[in-house]
């Protein structure tokens, strides 16, 4: 009973931290979800960082009682790089090591930033943004498209759209993606999603599962899981972050993008699609959160266009 007392007492302190109200955001919704998105702004944006894609940021999405994102992190500050909820994305900086020190390199749907020194990159730094570009965003009832046009930013220019739907008639999220080249210098660079899931606000333990594509490596292995075939089941709470970053198995097959987290506690769980090949996994989880990352490709020569979706199915059980 003491052991139960304690397990309670833990799970109510580690939930997750309440959204704050917003004038920057923008609700949408169908017949089954119902989802909160926070909108990009250079000087009153939610999240300003340096890392992630502005486009997406998801503080809440709630489907048949259930909250599946939330805020996981114990600090806020518009500029840190993990100050983000939902399912959100991170481009890799393009135009970094040809850049001179005070000129600009470019991240896709954050814009051109200043380079401050000749001290390698860093994705948890912060950057001076000094090319915002130009955002447009049109709301929906159960959807928002989010358009960002960046010129000249290190010799590239794009048009990067993403639309965030709710798909009619299912219990389903949908990302929509098109990057087209505007400029004259080749975009070549790599993607994935975050996937900052908060289910119930439960704290990370026993009865959160995640499905992977394929056989696990038997190099995969922690104290607080249990690895078996394709399924990774936490037994106890870790201690600290988990994190796996060499995954065997890839063939590099559009079939690869296909994970399922679930919490057993909460009877509540979501399957992750996608129609690019995979061509890098990353997973990582603190107290809070757990998130499958799923690299992809992105290449788009001058003058063309390249597309992408990730599904989103959610289920209770």
């Amino acid at each position: 009973m003491k052991n139960v007392i304690l397990l309670i007492i833990t799970i109510l302190a580690a939930g997750c931290q309440p959204a704050q109200e917003k004038s920057l955001e923008a609700v949408i919704s169908n017949e089954f979800i119902t989802a909160k998105l926070d909108l990009p702004d250079a000087e009153h944006g939610y999240y300003r960082g340096s890392r992630f894609d502005w486009t997406g940021v998801m503080p809440e999405l709630k489907y048949e009682g259930h909250e599946y994102f939330g805020v996981w992190f114990k600090h806020y500050d518009p500029h840190l790089h993990d100050a983000i909820c939902g399912p959100v994305e991170e481009f890799m900086a393009l135009g970094y090591d040809e850049a001179p020190v005070g000129g600009e390199f470019l991240r896709i749907g954050i814009g051109g930033l200043r380079k401050p020194s000749e001290e390698a990159f860093s994705r948890f730094g912060y950057y001076e943004l000094v090319n915002p570009g130009k955002w447009t965003v049109k709301k929906e009832p159960n959807s928002v498209l989010f358009t960002h046009v960046l010129k000249d930013a290190a010799g590239y220019s794009y048009e990067y759209q993403k639309e965030v739907v709710l798909t009619e008639g299912k219990a389903q999220l949908v990302l929509k993606h098109t990057l087209k080249n505007t400029g004259t210098k080749a975009i070549k660079t790599q993607a994935y999603n975050h996937n900052f899931f908060t289910i119930d606000c439960q704290p990370v333990g026993p009865g959160v599962m995640v499905k992977f594509p394929f056989p696990l490596d038997t190099a995969i292995r922690h104290p607080a899981l249990n690895v078996t075939g394709q399924l990774m089941e936490y037994i106890a709470v870790p201690e600290g972050a988990v994190q796996f970053v060499d995954f065997k198995g890839l063939g590099n097959r559009v079939e690869d993008y296909d994970f399922s987290i679930e919490n057993k506690n909460t009877r509540a769980g979501v399957r992750i699609t996608g129609d690019k090949p995979v061509v890098k996994i990353v997973y990582w989880s603190s107290e809070l959160t757990q998130c499958p990352e799923p690299y992809i490709d992105i290449i788009a020569a001058p003058g063309e266009t390249f597309s992408w979706t990730t599904t989103y199915d959610f289920y209770v059980f």
